[in-house]
């Protein structure tokens, strides 16, 4: 590794909060600009030059981040009510989300999704919010053609007429899906992953444990929790089976009428003498050595001798 830049003369940063992209055409870096309110410095780590200056907050940042590309950057408050996405490099203000309303809480991570598609934020509270990313059209809305359509554009109207605290919260977007956890007040870290070809929500908490919730890209809503796993070396693994939102597929009644009855040496489904154990089944217990198995001891597998009736 090679240092090619020390900035001086920044402000004071207790925590050491900073954000870095990962991208390498979109090198850029992140840093409070004051102590005491929440301005962003943007830095280009390319030309090694301060790029802009963004005023994303009344008060002392509590976390930023980058998208993959480096091309949006999100931030938060130390109250952790409201949380801004900007654009990079120009620093405009694309989206405004508000996590809540009445309770403060510390932020403990901010993260986008690898498409850029969702932003996911935890906190020292009992819930992870989800916010959609949805793009924003130019195009102009329809003219209003019924009596409650009147209100509404007279209604949005009046909200210029407010002050401005009242008017941006009308105009803040709430969360897309929410998850629930089962524990407040330890530090965390989410993320939002694809696996399987599924969208999930990964929370690991101070105590050790990962917890692994499902996540509908179309609806939003109530994430559920599917397995939890611990950290600890001990490796164990739980699965929510009564929340398990995996569909199971129907059979035809030809196929139920040709299912063999179960036999008294196949109790376990999926296993027969013939087959043996199919694919993704589990295997009795009476098939398992309990040591090492060697097919050609006559110690371990002695000659059978058939006594004659």
């Amino acid at each position: 590794m090679k240092l090619l830049k020390t900035l001086l003369d920044i402000p004071a940063n207790p925590t050491g909060l900073c954000a870095l992209s990962i991208n390498h055409s979109n090198s850029y870096l992140a840093y409070p600009g004051s102590l005491t309110s929440g301005e962003i410095v943007l830095y280009d780590g390319n030309s090694l030059k301060t790029v802009c200056t963004i005023a994303a907050h009344e008060g002392t940042l509590a976390a930023i981040t980058f998208n993959a590309s480096g091309s949006k950057l999100a931030s938060a408050s130390e109250k952790g009510t409201v949380i801004r996405v900007f654009s990079v490099p120009d620093g405009q203000k694309l989206y405004e989300f508000r996590r809540g309303m009445k309770r403060y809480v510390t932020i403990s991570s901010l993260v986008f999704s690898m498409d850029s598609q969702f932003l996911c934020a935890s906190s020292n509270t009992e819930t992870v919010h989800i916010f959609k990313l949805e793009q924003v059209t130019n195009s102009r809305p329809e003219e209003p053609s019924t009596w409650s359509g009147y209100m509404g554009k007279m209604f949005m109207a009046a909200t210029n007429y407010l002050p401005t605290q009242v008017s941006d919260m009308m105009h803040q977007d709430r969360a897309f899906a929410t998850a629930r956890l089962n524990f407040s007040g330890q530090r965390n870290i989410c993320t939002l992953s694809t696996i399987q070809k599924l969208p999930r929500l990964l929370v690991a908490s101070s105590s050790g444990h990962l917890y692994m919730y499902n996540l509908d890209p179309q609806d939003g809503g109530e994430c559920v929790l599917i397995k939890t796993h611990s950290l600890l070396g001990s490796g164990t693994t739980e699965e929510n089976k009564e929340n398990d939102l995996r569909p199971s597929l129907p059979q035809s009644y030809a196929a139920t009428v040709a299912r063999p009855s179960a036999s008294s040496a196949s109790t376990v489904p999926g296993y027969s003498e013939d087959g043996g154990a199919l694919r993704g089944e589990v295997i009795p217990e009476h098939e398992f050595a309990t040591g090492p198995v060697c097919l050609d001891d006559e110690n371990e597998f002695p000659p059978v001798s058939i006594r004659n009736p």
